[in-house]
């Protein structure tokens, strides 16, 4: 037998760079926000939508002048440094007023977002989960609700209730929903499949416990995009109704009676369509750049 001399023996070698660990450990939402801050799109519609908040919650508070204030000797003034967006056809200030018409909308699509996310998250969690004739009653109760416009049901309910901000909600909370509870029950229906479910069940957890605890946090992703596209929709139907007289009624500011405004009196009053549309097309953008980033940024497969 060869004898093996101690020449024969080298030191090994140390553990090479593709052993070595590239990246901090990151659970899954601060993962998710390092690639989202990558998305240089997505951050712009984040600053934006951050600067444009705090203009609508600020600039009233900080302005002599209140948003139904008219001054007649002062009507249809240009922007300039006593009014930096000018004065409309009753020489109230729009500076103020596109501020004021900002919040409102703002205030309208966070709150068509809550909804969203507390009616139909709830709702198509029960029906994922219990499923067989649970589900198919509550999916055809969707269905039904489904198969009402939202812009009918506002229609109807600003003729019974009047024209407002409580109408075009109410209307929202009515048949809105529907969408995400459809969404988050297509998600549930193979998340409550997997064996962290079959887990909760076998160590004796309650079926609420399990959709709040365990099938609710792994959809939240999918419900965050939503939300970003939900907002931006119910600012444009709330403008919209605005727009053609069946919403917010004067003197009370918001984004699509100041549209409709500014439209009769674009050709010689061109200030009064232009701040109002610029606000609102920076909205619109920035939530739709915002949901795409979020989308990439919470979808795993998009990982590298």
């Amino acid at each position: 037998m060869e004898v093996i001399s101690k020449e024969q023996f080298q030191p090994a070698q140390k553990t090479t760079s593709a052993e070595a660990i590239v990246r901090p450990s990151l659970n899954y939402w601060a993962d998710a926000w390092r690639r989202l801050r990558k998305n240089k799109l997505a951050m712009a519609g984040l600053s934006i939508l951050i600067i444009l908040s705090l203009f609508a919650i600020f600039a009233p508070l900080f302005s002599s002048q209140h948003y139904a204030t008219q001054h007649l000797k002062q009507v249809n003034m240009k922007p300039s440094g006593e009014y930096f967006f000018g004065t409309d056809k009753f020489g109230r200030d729009m500076w103020v007023r596109v501020w004021w018409g900002t919040r409102i909308s703002l205030f309208i699509g966070l709150v068509a977002a809550a909804l969203d996310l507390v009616v139909g998250v709830l709702y198509g969690g029960i029906s994922a989960y219990f499923g067989g004739k649970v589900d198919a009653f509550m999916q055809r109760f969707i269905e039904i609700i489904y198969s009402i416009p939202y812009l009918l049901m506002a229609i109807l309910l600003i003729m019974v209730l009047g024209s407002g901000v409580t109408s075009i909600i109410l209307a929202y909370a009515i048949t809105g929903w529907v969408t995400m509870a459809r969404l988050v029950r297509g998600q549930m229906l193979v998340l409550k499949e997997q064996e962290f479910v079959l887990a909760a069940r076998s160590l004796g957890a309650k079926p609420w416990r399990i959709i709040l605890k365990h099938l609710i946090p792994n959809v939240l992703g999918v419900v965050v995009v939503q939300i970003t596209f939900v907002v931006p929709t119910a600012i444009f139907v709330e403008s919209f109704l605005s727009f053609i007289g069946l919403g917010i009624k004067p003197p009370l500011a918001s984004l699509g009676n100041l549209l409709s405004d500014g439209a009769t009196n674009m050709r010689y009053q061109p200030h009064t369509l232009l701040f109002p549309t610029m606000v609102f097309s920076l909205i619109l953008l920035s939530f739709n750049l915002l949901g795409d980033g979020l989308r990439d940024a919470l979808d795993p497969k998009m990982r590298k």
